[in-house]
Formats: C-alpha cells, sequence, structure tokens
C-alpha cells in the first residue's frame, strides 16, 4: 500500500492527461479536507474504458473506496499512469 500512496500523492491535481497501457487518458484528482479525503476520475479518451475511485486517510490507515470496479484496477491504473500533459483550468 506504501507505494500506492506515494504513487497517487504524485498525481497532479487537477486536471490532466495521462498515458496508460498505451491509451491516452483524461484524469482528474481533487482533494478535500486537507488531503484526508481524494477523489479520482480518469476516462479513456476516444474509448470506453474509465476509472473512479475516493481514497481517504483515516486514523486507522489508508482506505481505497473504488466505484464499482475491482481495487486491483484502480491500484494497476495510479502505479502505472504517466502525466503527459496538464491543462489550463
Amino acid at each position: 500500500m506504501d507505494d500506492f500512496v506515494t504513487a497517487w500523492d504524485e498525481l497532479p491535481l487537477g486536471s490532466f492527461d495521462g498515458l496508460f497501457q498505451g491509451r491516452r487518458y483524461g484524469v482528474t484528482r481533487t482533494e478535500r479536507d486537507g488531503g484526508r479525503q481524494s477523489w479520482l476520475w480518469a476516462e479513456e479518451l476516444g474509448g470506453s474504458d474509465h476509472i473512479s475511485a475516493n481514497f481517504y486517510r483515516l486514523k486507522s490507515g489508508p482506505l481505497l473506496k473504488p466505484c464499482e470496479m475491482p481495487a486491483a484496477k484502480v491500484i494497476a491504473f495510479v502505479l502505472n499512469i504517466e502525466p503527459i500533459l496538464l491543462r489550463e483550468p
């Protein structure tokens, strides 16, 4: 889980494009409550895949809550996405 948390934290806040498994995704990551709650949404550009998850930093430790998909899919995405372009707001 440490590698996942580090990779999550290294993703840019806001919207950016990235490459995952040879496909381009539009990604948005937001934080609330001083970083204790984060949300990730990624959509394959020109395709039908998406990634969606909430991430919480609890006193008991980090908690990943994927949205209607296996945690392994979100973890693989976060560990392997390559940001390629920051978007202007």
